[in-house]
């Protein structure tokens, strides 16, 4: 894998390969599907890589706009074509955007495993 983490003064999004886990931290508000090619390049770079199970860990990301959600769904959507890789999505009922947001990638992924706690 090239970059396993991107970053700005607002957000962090790194990848842990022990656990295969990519975390999301901060505040992401980015224009649009341009803006969020680094994300999504990291994310497809993952998935490539076939593990077991990827987890996005979404707990300390306190904001992630309208584009951001898009750019989630279609991930997740793009996982149904692998067969093999458990996708499991971390989320806080601390953060009121997740619960209801996070809840719609289920219905995108039907295997998918949400845990919003």
């Amino acid at each position: 894998m090239t970059g396993q983490e991107v970053k700005s003064d607002d957000y962090q999004v790194q990848y842990d390969p022990a656990s295969t886990t990519v975390y999301f931290k901060g505040q992401i508000a980015l224009g649009g599907p341009k803006d969020y090619a680094p994300i999504v390049n990291l994310l497809n770079e993952v998935a490539g890589l076939e593990p077991k199970t990827i987890t996005i860990n979404v707990k300390e990301l306190a904001f992630l706009n309208s584009s951001g959600i898009s750019m989630l769904s279609k991930f997740v959507l793009g996982m149904r074509k692998k067969k093999g890789v458990q996708l499991v999505v971390l989320g806080s009922k601390k953060i009121p955007w997740q619960g209801k947001s996070l809840k719609n990638l289920e219905r995108l992924l039907p295997g998918l495993k949400l845990v919003v706690q």
